[in-house]
């Protein structure tokens, strides 16, 4: 193990003299259940200096957000500091009185928390939200605060300042929210902010303004940061100094380039690896992982150049002919095969129309908009004539911001939404005029998996049920039947049998995307329309679900229209790229025509925003890593004995740390 034991000289300048702000010594934390104590964080050591950035980096049930809220003692009831110190300012505040501790709150510890709409009273306007903190801290009061409010509000980035303090948050987009949290966090100019996933939920663009605006304040303020993300990418950027944390340890620590660039664990690796906005290739099949490895001897694990330049080189021993036609099977390479077409129009200029699973034309869709007068309403154009066509076997991704239409295109897709004009064509047949036992059909071949895997399982079906109910609904097998195709599914997204008893809030968020993926693939579907199917999931967990997609997409010969705001994660598994932007098709072609020869300055902006992308990794292209052992939740939660409730599944036999689950 690797821990931060002195002044790390060269990261920060000026800062060695003065010490550390923050300081944590052999911290150990332990929760007591109903089941026994469990030990959350075990002999955890890092420093925060003055004007420093920290980032805290691990996936979730890692011990990252324990650690940042013990220092302000914000741990829930059940949850103890049984071990070590925690020194701020060069003061122990493990054991001080609660009041002392609610005394820097705030003033000199500020908070900015995940989710900023639990965290935001929705009965209280913003302003006064923000005015609260204000007295709690003795910085201002009455008139004053609320002039103070309105200056952090503008401080934040927040346009109209004065008129948003009176808002409700309800009336405020996710970014908005976000930037009222952090108006909060830093209204008494703390010397330490505590980011604990400050931007996980917003879109990549939003994300980097926030995170820059976030920058300049602190650095402008003096003030030091302790970053809580799960994105390495992300934290390399904005951290000069990284801590990795694996299942209540930290396993490696040091300046954040040279972590990058020389990681030292193999879980840190594996995070390296993982991460999507550290990725520059496509991910590759297990079908064709080993004929590759073969014919090249690449051993990259799993990883090809984006956009259908995954055809690998010719070997040495005269097999080229072979590699080549490997290469031409393979769904990206048929993408490739044909024109990209950067124009508006989002049509391919070559291929067949017997290729063409799915075609969209100049679709519409308009929404009636309530205003001041209940009786009147404005339209709303939420799609402005999209069209795009969806290949056989390959993968189509429309990405954009929120709010540029491409969640409702797929749920028109899926005829959730009717649209206001324009056509959808599955297999050369409008859907439009499906009724009845053809619309049935159309719902077994085309099949959805939803963004939320906590909102689209419900939570009175078992397992078995929630996989089960479409078989049943469709009339499909008798009971025998059903119970052998469910332990199929199951298996096929690498879940054990036993899984079959369990409810959705015994799975982690990984476990239940896998269930929701099993849902879809119940009916033996041709095309599954992914809805931000990944957004809400770690990079290890995600990186094992885009896994997951793309084996089954070899296997079975799946259509994926892939909805995402990240380009990153498009990167990886799309054949073929829409750009979205207010409701308009502003760019299409191939994935890597999109990327490397970008038209658009949306689609440059969008590109320019993925975190980590400008940051060098010496020898990335060499580190190996098995992105077939899956050790959150496939082999390992193969064993009977799974840990429901730990985000990793169960790992008596940790290959990380030996210490087995937390």
């Amino acid at each position: 193990m690797s821990t931060t034991t002195a002044p790390r000289a060269g990261e920060q300048p000026a800062t060695d003299e003065a010490g550390p702000l923050l300081e944590i010594r052999d911290l150990d934390i332990t929760f007591n259940t109903s089941s026994g104590p469990v030990h959350a964080v075990r002999g955890a050591n890092l420093e925060v200096y003055p004007g420093e950035t920290v980032a805290i980096v691990g996936e979730s049930g890692s011990g990252k957000s324990t650690t940042a809220m013990s220092i302000s003692r914000l741990l829930p009831n059940n949850g103890k500091v049984t071990g070590g110190s925690i020194r701020f300012d060069g003061k122990d505040i493990t054991s001080v009185p609660l009041g002392q501790i609610r005394a820097l709150r705030g003033s000199e510890i500020g908070l900015v928390p995940q989710d900023p709409m639990s965290n935001l009273n929705p009965l209280w306007k913003v302003g006064s939200q923000i005015d609260e903190a204000l007295a709690a801290n003795g910085v201002a009061k009455g008139a004053a605060a609320k002039q103070r409010t309105v200056e952090l509000l503008e401080e934040a980035g927040l346009p109209d300042a004065e008129c948003r303090a009176g808002q409700y948050p309800h009336e405020f987009s996710g970014g908005m929210r976000q930037r009222a949290l952090i108006a909060m966090g830093l209204a008494a100019r703390p010397r330490l902010l505590i980011a604990d996933e400050p931007t996980s939920a917003l879109d990549v663009t939003v994300q980097q303004q926030i995170l820059d605006h976030l920058d300049t304040l602190t650095a402008e303020l003096g003030v030091a940061v302790l970053l809580i993300t799960h994105d390495l990418g992300l934290a390399a950027e904005r951290a000069q100094h990284l801590v990795v944390m694996y299942k209540g340890q930290i396993v490696e620590s040091g300046p954040a380039l040279q972590i990058l660039q020389d990681p030292q664990h193999p879980y840190t690796k594996r995070l390296i690896a993982a991460a999507p906005s550290l990725a520059s290739r496509r991910l590759v099949s297990a079908k064709d992982r080993g004929a590759e490895g073969e014919a090249t001897g690449s051993g990259d694990g799993g990883a090809a150049p984006v956009g259908g330049s995954d055809a690998p080189a010719a070997s040495a021993d005269g097999g080229a002919a072979a590699v080549a036609a490997t290469a031409a099977a393979t769904p990206a390479a048929k993408a490739a095969a044909s024109d990209a077409d950067t124009s508006g129009s989002g049509r391919e200029s070559t291929g067949t129309d017997a290729d063409i699973v799915i075609r969209a034309e100049n679709l519409t869709k308009v929404f009636p908009l309530r205003g001041k007068v209940p009786w009147r309403s404005t339209p709303f154009t939420a799609v402005d004539d999209v069209s795009f066509d969806l290949r056989r076997g390959t993968t189509t991704a429309i990405v954009g911001e929120s709010g540029s239409g491409k969640s409702t295109v797929a749920q028109m897709v899926l005829r959730l939404l009717e649209p206001t004009s324009g056509r959808i064509l599955f297999e050369g047949r409008d859907i439009a005029g499906m009724k009845g036992r053809e619309m049935m059909a159309l719902r077994r071949r085309v099949q959805p998996i939803f963004q939320n895997p906590y909102g689209t399982l419900d939570p009175m079906y078992s397992i078995y049920r929630t996989i089960e109910e479409p078989l049943r609904l469709h009339g499909i097998g008798d009971a025998k039947s059903r119970e052998a195709k469910v332990r199929d599914l199951l298996d096929k997204v690498a879940l054990p049998a036993a899984m079959m008893r369990r409810y959705p809030n015994e799975l982690s968020g990984g476990q239940r995307q896998r269930i929701a993926i099993a849902r879809a693939l119940a009916l033996d579907p041709e095309v599954v329309v992914c809805d931000e199917a990944v957004s809400a999931l770690d990079v290890l967990v995600q990186d094992q679900v885009l896994h997951l997609l793309n084996d089954l997409q070899a296997e079975l010969g799946l259509s994926y229209l892939f909805i995402t705001h990240d380009l990153a994660v498009v990167r990886q598994i799309a054949d073929r790229t829409v750009v979205m932007e207010k409701g308009r098709i502003v760019e299409h072609g191939t994935t890597d025509a999109v990327f490397h020869g970008p038209q658009e300055e949306y689609t440059k902006r969008l590109l320019a925003a993925i975190p980590g992308g400008s940051i060098p990794l010496a020898g990335s292209e060499t580190i190996e890593v098995d992105v077939d052992t899956d050790v959150a939740e496939s082999e390992d939660a193969r064993a009977e004995d799974v840990d429901p409730h730990h985000p990793l599944g169960g790992d008596p036999e940790d290959p990380f740390t030996g210490a087995g689950h937390v």
